[in-house]
């Protein structure tokens, strides 16, 4: 049977193979798709969220194991001379004697009239003065909670809570970095979508830099006028350059978030729909709800924690052990057991144990009233958001239509310079009216996918 290093060593051998090739096979483009997989098992963050579960698990494996005791092996070794430990020595090794009391010296000072008083006043010398003795004890104990008051099940139940919160906070960070990994894309659309536009504004200068050059030729034109054709150029380049400088720190930003070097992504379409979420599902599904839930939960069996001490502890223990003054000398005949058990109550305190009860239940109904203002919160941003992407699609719908309005009047004062019917500024102020339009809309369409992004972040629904 394989052992764990190794299949996870596999795991991870594999998991680097299917990173390559979706990223690396027939050079295609990333999709969305293909960077949602890569970083659910790439990212740092999200396997750092993964191992904090791991540890909450071990915590909970240590709370639930306490209520089935604990078993010691326990083995002491000792050298003394002095006259309690030597007796307490032989007596735990079943090897005590009466010449240990001074039996010896008792009966040798017995005269023919009997014992002198002496003999019952004067401290025995093999007593009080014994040679020195080892002591080796091998002992295995027991000890096993009967009865906490219901402390080490509320403490389980609590670790259970945390390990669910945990979980929660876990799923928070992959929804996190879902959330910047879908946006990178769709703010790169944009910006596509915007350069492309800009690409087109560029082929018209250029187109109207070549006629009024021929206009200047034949002189119809000045040269002023194939200064500012030019100026426009400049300008149209240097915006043109800030989107793909925008577009290089989107790549590192994903390749950041990917753990893994992306150079080329298939971008969606540069608008999001609207995703069919009620403010019920809202509350439902949404994380920040649930894990203030879940500290509600945690809040109640610290209740129970602290109304343990009302209660009283139960608890009981069993041990065998043998002693000689060599290790395991005679181990079967000095051999001993010791059962029993044991019960502590707390009757009086001052007060304290109440008082921690009363300091308990004002915080779970603390954390009761929060939980309640969570809810009405998000409730309130649901509607906050929803309100704003209605107001964003207006705006949105009135910008392609001044876009489509400059385009046509553009259009229409080129062909009026060409007849020297409208200056080169005239030109030149439509134009600038173009690019304002392109670069307004895309930070409208870019703010309303943040507004529905926030949206299915509080759904926690989105991809």
């Amino acid at each position: 049977m394989p052992s764990k290093r190794n299949t996870y060593g596999s795991k991870k051998i594999l998991v680097l193979m299917l990173t390559a090739l979706l990223l690396n096979a027939s050079d295609e483009a990333l999709t969305l798709d293909k960077a949602l997989d890569i970083l659910k098992s790439q990212n740092l963050e999200i396997k750092a969220s993964s191992l904090e579960i791991e540890a909450t698990k071990a915590e909970l494996e240590t709370v639930s194991g306490m209520k089935w005791g604990k078993l010691d092996f326990i083995q002491d070794f000792a050298n003394s001379d002095d006259a309690g430990n030597v007796f307490g020595f032989k007596l735990t090794s079943r090897e005590a004697t009466f010449g240990d009391f001074g039996a010896l010296e008792f009966m040798s000072s017995q005269t023919a009239t009997g014992f002198p008083n002496s003999a019952y006043t004067t401290p025995p010398q093999d007593l009080n003065y014994p040679d020195a003795r080892n002591f080796f004890q091998t002992k295995l104990k027991y000890e096993l909670p009967i009865f906490t008051g219901f402390q080490i099940s509320s403490y389980t139940n609590i670790m259970k809570s945390m390990t669910k919160m945990k979980n929660l906070e876990h799923k928070q960070v992959i929804d996190e970095k879902i959330y910047q990994i879908r946006k990178s894309f769709y703010d790169m659309a944009l910006l596509r979508e915007s350069t492309k536009h800009l690409h087109i504004i560029l082929a018209n200068i250029d187109t109207l830099e070549k006629m009024t050059q021929e206009m200047i030729a034949v002189g119809y034109a000045k040269k002023v006028d194939l200064l500012e054709v030019q100026a426009k150029k400049g300008n149209v380049y240097r915006l043109l350059s800030q989107m793909e400088s925008n577009q290089k720190l989107l790549y590192h930003y994903i390749s950041f978030l990917l753990n893994t070097n992306v150079t080329n992504i298939d971008t969606p379409f540069d608008t999001m729909e609207l995703p069919i979420i009620t403010n019920d599902d809202v509350l439902h599904s949404n994380l920040d709800i649930q894990k203030a839930s879940t500290g509600l939960e945690i809040r109640k069996n610290m209740v129970d924690v602290s109304e343990a001490s009302y209660y009283p502890m139960i608890g009981a223990f069993a041990e065998i052990a043998t002693a000689d003054n060599s290790f395991l000398g005679d181990a079967s005949d000095h051999m001993a057991y010791t059962v029993g058990a044991r019960l502590t109550w707390n009757i009086f305190n001052g007060g304290i144990d109440s008082a921690k009860v009363e300091k308990s239940r004002i915080d779970y109904l603390k954390t009761q009233t929060q939980v309640q203002l969570a809810k009405k919160g998000i409730a309130l941003q649901v509607d906050k958001i929803r309100t704003e992407i209605q107001s964003l699609d207006v705006e949105i719908e009135s910008l392609e239509k001044e876009l489509a309005l400059a385009n046509e009047i553009y259009a229409n004062y080129e062909g009026r310079y060409r007849e020297k019917l409208s200056s080169m500024s005239d030109v030149i102020i439509k134009q600038s009216e173009q690019i304002q339009k392109i670069l307004q809309l895309q930070m409208v369409k870019n703010k309303r996918n943040e507004r529905i992004f926030a949206l299915e972040k509080l759904a926690n629904g989105g991809k």
